[in-house]
């Protein structure tokens, strides 16, 4: 059974991906709570140290989706909001290419922010994301290969475009 000490350390990866995903401290933190309560229910089910952070972040990403199956609304963050975020201030250029890089997640799709998050911010391997998500791998390299070219351009000025979902 894998150690408490281990899913202590877990925890402000956790926060990171629960604010991604909420754009908002409170309920982030309410996710990774719900999260760890979760977990710590079903800790006797993990084999090994090694399945347990991805196992982790499938119990979120679950609660975060039942969570927007219910309530039916996105959350939003505005560019202020992403700013306000960052703890330590940046230089000048550092700054402003933070912010740039913070909108352009901001404009992702929530799918494509995900699967950048997981993998470029997280470390997971392309398996695991798709084992964490439900969907398979080739669908976690298009989305995060869809995601850096968003992102790239949204850095270097480009236009973005309009997407449009069919109902």
């Amino acid at each position: 059974m894998p150690a408490l000490a281990t899913l202590e350390e877990n925890i402000p990866s956790l926060r990171r991906y629960a604010w991604s995903l909420l754009r908002n401290a409170s309920d982030a933190d309410d996710l990774v709570q719900d999260c760890l309560v979760r977990a710590l229910d079903k800790i006797g089910t993990v084999r090994s140290e090694g399945q347990l952070r991805p196992w982790l972040f499938a119990i979120m990403h679950n609660l975060y989706i039942n969570r927007w199956r219910r309530t039916k609304v996105r959350a939003e963050v505005s560019a202020e909001d992403a700013d306000a975020e960052v703890s330590v201030p940046p230089a000048q250029q550092a700054g402003t290419e933070m912010r740039d890089v913070m909108r352009g997640l901001a404009e992702l799709p929530p799918d494509q922010r995900q699967v950048i998050l997981l993998v470029a911010v997280e470390g997971f391997e392309y398996a695991e994301v798709a084992g964490m998500l439900g969907i398979p791998i080739g669908t976690v390299m298009s989305r995060l290969s869809r995601a850096r070219d968003r992102l790239r351009d949204f850095v270097e000025g480009r236009p973005q475009p309009v997407l449009r979902r069919v109902k």
